[in-house]
């Protein structure tokens, strides 16, 4: 049974304006993905959710002011980056320090996001399930030898992506 759910921050969550620098907090415009805030507070109802970015310019503190700007914080049980971690997406050591951190293991977990070679790549090496948000149609990389558990081209369908993992975790399916 699936207990935690890892969402990826920048475009999985939060938009990334290519032409803004620093830390996201301090950027003049901050935006939500479509779709994400309603996501968030139903899965959370059922579900631990986590964020964990690479994040290179923002820590833990900064990504949930950041967060808090557009009132989605309160649905993360904990805000984790590679500053605080040590090690960054791709490295299954990201995944293993951000279940730890949540005293959960790698089958009762998924990772949402929208990047394949850090965040499904990165999840699925470390023995999690994963739902790849590619909102553009994007084709998998030909090179990867796996596919995501799920893709979702809307967070509307991620609900539904979430309980057929859970479905399949459980050995329903």
């Amino acid at each position: 049974m699936l207990e935690l759910i890892i969402f990826d921050w920048g475009n999985t969550v939060m938009r990334d304006f290519p032409d803004y620098r620093g830390p996201m907090v301090t950027w003049p415009r901050v935006e939500v993905m479509p779709g994400i805030e309603g996501a968030l507070q139903r899965l959370a109802q059922t579900y631990r959710l986590v964020l964990a970015s690479n994040a290179y310019e923002s820590n833990a503190l900064l990504a949930q002011q950041a967060l808090a700007r557009v009132d989605l914080a309160r649905y993360f049980c904990l805000i984790l980056t590679s500053q605080e971690l040590g090690a960054a997406k791709p490295d299954p050591l990201f995944f293993e320090q951000v279940l730890a951190a949540v005293e959960t293991v790698p089958h009762r977990a998924v990772m949402v996001g929208d990047n394949f070679r850090t965040d499904i790549v990165g999840a699925k090496y470390a023995g999690l399930w994963a739902v790849w948000y590619n909102p553009g149609g994007a084709t998998q990389p030909a090179d990867v030898p796996f596919a995501a558990d799920a893709e979702i081209r809307s967070f509307d369908d991620l609900d539904a992506a979430i309980q057929r993992i859970d479905c399949l975790a459980e050995g329903m399916i």
